[in-house]
């Protein structure tokens, strides 16, 4: 089987590609994967980790206001297509899988014109304007949330499939004793705003290692700052005298999330599909600040489903519930049972063997076609 998948821009984009790949490696060793994405694109991090390949065109999204910008977005969307139809040729692929991103509609425009079989994976409640555009010209489209099968208009082609998410082990103490910190710590802290960052976990966060978490020794706190602002942030930590913390871990990016958040007490962040679909397969206790940045509010929609089973504590950015981001982390931390009840809720929104089930598919679907 050789496959080509094309999505990039986020680690929310990037990651269901890479297990749907590893799912399709592991039924048949002899597969061929390639990505497309782009040179400035975080995919080519998480691709190399992975070990997969890039290939790259140049393409980027056009923005909401009137500008020149937009001009070159343009051209580039419209040369991309026929640049993606050289690769496909050149790769010879049985089919072409985007995840979203901007990277992903020429391609699996492409290789839908070139009567390559195609499939599509949203893992939001509100499909993407990639997903809207090419619903009607692929063989499949798979969905996390009900509500999407429904915006897409429903029918046989399109699966609620779940998010696909690389397996990990989801021991606890096993775990820790692969990060090095069993037994050195009694709580571990997890807290990231994305693969890009975002600003407001950032400052809160901080405002807790200051507060809360630099007190406590028993507590181990690692925070992924992401790409935007990474600097700037670690040039406040050390502003603030955290620098001597040895329970505070500062890094760009987790490259080995899943273990984290196995190995995580408590975890804090937006409330984005993917990362409450790997919250939920490890079962973790969180609190969540939903970006007011996304297309519907989608977000808080996502934070509110896990805030009203039980499962998270939610605090919307720009209010002044935000001052309680201590408290409750001290409250999930201190009482086992407010955190095994939040962590037996989050389980319930686990959809398990997604990426195994789609690459089962993709097998079978191909054959047929």
């Amino acid at each position: 089987m050789r496959v080509i998948f094309a999505g990039g821009g986020t680690a929310g984009h990037i990651n269901p590609a890479i297990a749907i790949a590893d799912s399709i490696r592991k039924m048949d060793a002899k597969s061929e994967i390639l990505f497309i994405g782009t040179k400035g694109g975080m995919e080519n991090r998480l691709c190399a980790e992975a070990g997969y390949p890039v290939w790259h065109i140049d393409v980027c999204g056009i923005k909401r206001k009137i500008c020149f910008d937009n001009v070159k977005a343009l051209y580039k969307a419209f040369t991309a297509t026929s640049k993606a139809k050289k690769m496909i040729e050149k790769f010879r692929p049985d089919a072409v899988i985007g995840t979203g991103g901007y990277i992903c509609y020429p391609v699996v425009r492409a290789a839908s014109s070139m009567g390559v079989f195609t499939a599509l994976h949203e893992s939001n409640a509100i499909p993407g304007m990639a997903v809207k555009m090419l619903k009607n010209k692929v063989d499949r489209i798979y969905v996390n949330f009900e509500e999407c099968a429904g915006l897409l208009g429903g029918g046989k082609n399109i699966i609620r499939s779940g998010n696909p998410m690389r397996t990990h082990s989801l021991n606890r103490e096993k775990t820790r004793e692969e990060l090095d910190i069993a037994g050195k710590y009694r709580y571990v802290l997890l807290s990231f705003g994305g693969s890009l960052g975002a600003e407001t976990i950032n400052r809160e966060c901080l405002k807790l290692m200051k507060n809360f978490t630099s007190k406590r020794t028993d507590i181990f706190h690692i925070h992924a700052v992401g790409k935007n602002g990474y600097p700037e942030f670690c040039r406040n930590f050390s502003e603030q005298g955290l620098s001597g913390c040895k329970n505070i871990s500062i890094r760009e990016y987790i490259y080995d999330m899943p273990k984290w958040l196995t190995a995580a007490d408590l975890v804090i962040c937006r409330s984005g599909a993917m990362t409450l679909s790997e919250i939920a397969a490890s079962g973790r206790a969180s609190i969540l600040i939903p970006s007011p940045n996304v297309t519907d509010n989608h977000q808080y929609k996502n934070a509110k489903a896990f805030s009203d089973a039980g499962a998270a504590y939610t605090l919307c950015e720009g209010s002044p519930e935000l001052d309680r981001l201590s408290e409750l982390a001290e409250t999930v931390l201190s009482d086992k049972k407010v955190r095994e009840k939040m962590e037996e809720n989050a389980k319930t929104f686990d959809f398990p063997g997604a990426a195994e089930m789609i690459a089962g598919e993709i097998f079978k679907l191909k054959e047929n076609i």
